[in-house]
């Protein structure tokens, strides 16, 4: 009888052991919550397919080519991205994409599955598509037209397909004359049966010069061998060309299995199957920026023999143990969803350009670079200085610090820090001299394992170098009169942008023990002053002669339109854009009050624009001004409910490379970097009951700060505290917040 209750006991046990370990392998992990889909409508430039975290390789589907959409030139906005959630047509996917930018690149090296006979005209082999599934390293669907299931996923460096084919002739078809960008010159051959080498030139971003042109490398491998395979030329006088016929070298020929390379502009490749059941094949592409031998390597070395799912489980954890940084408890699904998705936005740009062998492209230089750690590309820093540089700096600074040392190393190789970088390519897109911002952010936060005084050197150069100075156009009259006139672009937009690196760069003069520096350029960072109005109480642009520029419409300017005094926004919009002096601003517009009312006027006329960069920070502006800290409580709440959400639409446009989706998690998170540059946070309420962010002990000495919010009935704040003890203001010091344990936020 014992024997029977203790082998009862341990049965019991041993269930229970199993309940319980069932339960935490099915608990939802934070990778689990990303909805790529969120991003993919109302000009988002989100794609759902796959990417690992940083990740040189991704596949999109490519819906943007279809018959509904053309010409595409009518609103090149919708060409900022090769898919468009609202579109029905799809032409292939693409393997090297762009997440979140407002200019078309990229969106190359088409892949697409089709039945029956060859045809290489991808309005006549497109199809509508069917049962999408996207989540994390994961996208699926069914291409209506042929009955084929395609599945992706992908490494760092390898975009990995797998088509399910019915019975009959299929084919693989890819694509080099189809993308974003018009620039002209491409190569593809078969190595064999089941391998494709080749390149394609990229590079007018924003439609830069062809000048800057420059080649991704690719190859493909397949895990069937073809029964039949080709490549194509589309001839210049036509408008199509049948698949098994192609123009080269001026002649024209049947494609078969001897006709294995072409080179020009509208070309590709198919392979042929014949099967007598339903089959499925994998396609992994490695690409590269360096050369065919290093996308093989790069193929080889991460996906090698792995099959579909190992990939896939592998990018998945790596996705998860990034995500996994920053944990919430308490809240909706659908806040962790909206969360977990920005996160996962946020890390996506900068990506890495270096290929497994650490070798990449230098800027500018034409030559071959080395690595041993990781060499970044993608610095839209007009964009990602506000805020999410700062949140790598916070939750992944390894991955900041050598974003700050690629920085440096273009400086090397260029002469100059990165202004709009783009796979070793500078676009200058955009105005001011971002790059000094971020590294000082950076290093005053105590991430400096990199040498600071090249860093001081890199800034010196671009904020005083008057001639031929690419970083800063409009320098003399800067430096002479304390902001640009009417004669430059957007006058009073870059004075403000000149300002918020001068005063970074006081910052780290003044932390460097660069007194006369520090004090210099302080002084100059005020000069936004004299451009201050002070019966509109708005700045606005003054003419070569001093004069205010006549006529002069503070709303002119909203909604991308031209203007003479700013860059994508107007004197509402830029009115509060001078973070690191709001307490001069304040005096300036006559008081707290006065501040507070003018404040308030940018929403009530309804010049608040959430889906731009200058006036991001405007609802935490109201934590400057006493007894009014309950607005940027209710602001931030409602702009969170109003413009993020889960579903496709659900961001407030362009992500501008996870920019808007860092605001989104530090306001979610509770706390938000009011001032580039400053190592300071200011605080509302967060949107979970608790908040653990992991530190990095390479960086910091504590393992994890956490932030917890005590609701009794979702009031205003009443009291915060740090470890217990109340803080006097709705501000913290950056050393602060990382060396506490709990930051806790009461109620009413």
């Amino acid at each position: 009888m014992f024997l029977n209750n203790r082998l009862i006991i341990l049965a019991t046990l041993f269930s229970l052991m199993l309940f319980f370990s069932a339960g935490i392998t099915h608990a939802q992990q934070p990778a689990d919550f990303v909805n790529p889909f969120i991003g993919t409508s109302n000009y988002g430039a989100a794609y759902p397919g796959p990417i690992a975290p940083r990740g040189m390789a991704s596949i999109s589907p490519f819906n943007v080519a279809g018959p509904q959409n053309l010409p595409l030139e009518k609103d090149s906005r919708w060409l900022s991205n090769p898919y468009v959630n609202e579109n029905t047509f799809l032409t292939g996917f693409s393997q090297v994409n762009l997440s979140g930018v407002g200019c078309p690149e990229l969106g190359v090296i088409l892949l697409m599955p089709t039945t029956g006979s060859v045809e290489t005209n991808h309005l006549k082999y497109g199809s509508t598509y069917s049962d999408e599934v996207a989540k994390t390293a994961y996208y699926s669907v069914n291409i209506d037209k042929y009955n084929v299931q395609g599945e992706f996923t992908t490494s760092k460096r390898v975009g990995v397909s797998k088509f399910t084919f019915p019975k009959g002739q299929s084919n693989i078809l890819l694509n080099l004359g189809l993308g974003l960008t018009n620039e002209e010159g491409a190569m593809v051959k078969v190595v064999s049966s089941t391998e494709i080498e080749g390149m394609r030139s990229v590079g007018s971003f924003c439609y830069n010069s062809p000048e800057a042109a420059y080649p991704v490398y690719f190859v493909a491998k397949f895990s069937k061998p073809a029964a039949k395979f080709g490549v194509w030329k589309k001839p210049s006088k036509q408008e199509g060309v049948e698949a098994q016929w192609m123009t080269y070298n001026g002649k024209t020929r049947m494609m078969d299995n001897t006709t294995k390379m072409v080179v020009g502009d509208s070309i590709g490749t198919y392979f042929s199957y014949e099967f007598d059941k339903t089959e499925t094949v994998e396609v992994k592409i490695g690409v590269s920026y360096v050369s065919i031998e290093n996308a093989r390597e790069n193929l080889e070395k991460e996906t090698g023999n792995k099959t579909f799912d190992a990939v896939y489980k592998e990018t998945y954890n790596e996705w998860n143990e990034a995500l996994s940084k920053i944990l919430v408890e308490g809240g909706s699904k659908e806040n962790k969803t909206i969360f977990y998705t920005a996160l996962y936005h946020t890390l996506i740009h900068p990506n890495t350009l270096n290929d497994v062998n650490g070798e990449y492209p230098e800027i500018k230089r034409g030559k071959i670079g080395t690595t041993k750690g990781t060499r970044y590309t993608v610095f839209s820093l007009w964009d990602t200085y506000r805020n999410l540089h700062q949140l790598m700096s916070l939750a992944y600074p390894q991955q900041q610090s050598n974003m700050v040392k690629s920085m440096l190393e273009m400086y090397d190789e260029n002469g100059w820090l990165p202004k709009w970088e783009l796979n070793s390519t500078e676009t200058f897109t955009m105005v001011g001299d971002p790059a000094s911002i971020v590294i000082a952010d950076t290093y005053l936060k105590g991430i400096q394992d990199f040498d600071v005084q090249k860093a001081y050197r890199a800034m010196l150069k671009g904020a005083d170098q008057i001639e031929n100075n690419p970083l800063r156009p409009g320098l003399k009259d800067y430096i002479e009169k304390g902001f640009l006139t009417t004669k430059n672009g957007g006058p009073v937009s870059t004075t403000q942008e000149y300002n918020a690196s001068d005063y970074s760069i006081s910052l780290l003069a003044k932390a460097l023990g660069k007194k006369e520096d520090y004090l210099r350029f302080k002084n100059r960072s005020l000069s936004y002053r004299k451009l201050f109005d002070k019966d509109l109480k708005l700045l606005r642009p003054r003419t070569v002669n001093g004069k205010w520029y006549e006529p002069f419409d503070p709303v002119s300017g909203a909604n991308f339109e031209e203007n003479v005094g700013f860059i994508e926004g107007n004197a509402w919009q830029y009115a509060f854009m001078v973070p690191h002096d709001i307490k001069g601003l304040i005096k300036l517009m006559g008081g707290e009050k006065a501040f507070s009312n003018q404040l308030q006027k940018v929403f009530d006329i309804k010049q608040f624009d959430m889906a731009n960069e200058p006036d991001i920070a405007y609802p935490y502006l109201f934590n400057y001004i006493k007894g009014d800290e309950w607005k940027s409580q209710e602001l931030v709440k409602k702009l969170v409910k109003e413009y993020f959400q889960n579903k496709p639409n659900g961001l407030p446009g362009n992500d501008d490379t996870g920019t808007m989706s860092a605001w989104l998690v530090y306001s979610m998170m509770g706390i938000y970097p009011i001032s580039p540059g400053d190592p300071i946070y200011t605080i509302t309420t967060p949107m979970f009951d608790k908040v653990t962010i992991q530190l990095d002990p390479k960086y910091y000495k504590k393992k994890s700060i956490v932030i917890e919010r005590e609701v009794n009935n979702d009031g205003k704040i009443k009291q915060i505290q740090l470890d217990g003890k109340t803080l006097n203001s709705y501000f913290i010091s950056h050393d602060d917040f990382v060396n506490g344990t709990t930051l806790k936020v009461i109620q009413n």
